[in-house]
């Protein structure tokens, strides 16, 4: 604990002096032309990686340091007509991640590729991309999402066989159960403050080409998911209110004894005040319930439940965030799989040096425990923690 809490430290100490260092000016804009008349291309990216030591159950082959980091490039292609209609094709690749970091997709190289229609009466989309619970989730603020302990796209603890640990179980608030398989999805405009929206997911597939495959041949595949969502955002006075929730349901098409078709739900809210115009204070939080057991897709349980709880809060004061998240979590075992717990806690303090650039320090903590059997270290809980200094770098 000693090494993490002078790691934090030193690098605290080496966001101090960048504040001193006017980088506003500096920026990266998204590259952008046109093609043809009225075709317009753009391509922009994020890299995003992390330095870290960790403390936890030593083994054989265990590293207790090292670097993570993972690279996305986004294009899109997006015509604008005179009527107000507005048809795109955006995708996302991964071009980078290793081991410990990754997307929330499986870390495939493609990760979206959708067509995009947006009228007066609302948005389509249709291919590869996030469902409508999702891409409207609420789920309390964070310093920055990528090492967020709720839904996080990297971890600094490995098992012994090298694998992220956080493969046992991870913590997500936000229902996501469609990943980005091909689907179809529809968004209300925002009137009052409220934006309805829906997705139907016909099977697991996720080839390019929308529709074009069922899904993996394998017991209790889920297919025709249908998504329902809502979420409602305004203002009184210094005052911002978010509120969101969801509902999935699917079918068990490959049905086994003890398994059954997808129920999957979260609720989410956040409150942002402005204290005055240099300080600012979030707070917020989500909780989600399945019965996927892990939150896998292909784990649907008849019985048993696997929820998700997170509450953090932010405090901004100009380039300065400072954060802290705790999320709590239970697996519900069934048909020979242990029932597996999760309690997390995390706090960061994160300095914007501009619009591309953010750099981040902070320390985590997740401790499991289980029903049956161990974890590597012999015993049915484990208690890790790790310090961490993270930069972040959007085009």
């Amino acid at each position: 604990m000693k090494r993490i809490w002078l790691v934090c430290a030193g690098a605290g100490m080496l966001a101090g002096p960048a504040g001193a260092v006017d980088l506003s000016d500096w920026s990266v804009a998204p590259y952008e032309t046109t093609i043809g008349d009225d075709l317009i291309f753009k391509l922009h990216g994020q890299a995003d990686g992390s330095a870290y030591v960790s403390d936890q159950p030593a083994a054989p082959g265990l590293d207790d340091g090292g670097a993570t980091g993972a690279a996305q490039v986004a294009a899109s292609l997006e015509r604008d007509y005179d009527s107000g209609l507005v048809l795109a094709l955006k995708s996302t690749f991964e071009v980078y991640h290793d081991r410990l970091s990754g997307d929330n997709y499986g870390s495939d190289f493609v990760q979206k590729v959708y067509g995009q229609m947006q009228t007066g009466l609302g948005r389509v989309e249709i291919g590869n991309t996030d469902g409508a619970i999702y891409a409207m989730a609420v789920t309390g603020p964070t310093v920055e999402g990528f090492t967020s302990i709720d839904n996080p796209n990297v971890t600094f603890f490995r098992d012994p066989s090298g694998h992220a640990f956080a493969e046992q179980f991870a913590l997500n608030s936000a229902v996501e159960t469609s990943l980005n398989y091909a689907k179809i999805s529809y968004y209300t405009p925002r009137l009052f403050g409220v934006q309805l929206g829906a997705s139907f997911t016909p099977s697991e597939g996720k080839d390019v080409v929308p529709f074009a495959n069922t899904g993996p041949r394998v017991d209790d595949r889920q297919t025709n998911i249908w998504e329902l969502a809502a979420g409602y955002s305004n203002y009184f006075g210094p005052l911002q209110v978010q509120v969101s929730g969801g509902w999935s349901t699917g079918h068990d098409d490959l049905k086994t004894a003890g398994h059954a078709g997808l129920t999957d739900w979260s609720l989410g809210t956040e409150l942002d005040y402005a204290l005055n115009d240099d300080w600012k204070l979030a707070v917020g939080g989500a909780y989600r319930s399945a019965n996927a057991y892990r939150f896998d897709v292909n784990s649907v349980f008849d019985s048993g439940e696997t929820d998700s709880a997170h509450l953090s809060a932010t405090l901004t004061h100009g380039s300065w965030i400072l954060g802290a998240e705790l999320g709590d979590g239970t697996a519900e075992g069934r048909l020979g799989a242990a029932t597996l717990g999760l309690h997390a806690a995390s706090a960061t303090i994160g300095y914007v040096l501009n619009s591309n650039l953010q750099l981040n320090v902070g320390w985590e903590q997740f401790a499991y425990h289980r029903d049956a059997g161990t974890f590597y270290n012999g015993r049915d809980r484990i208690k890790m923690n790790a310090g961490f200094l993270n930069f972040e770098f959007k085009v």
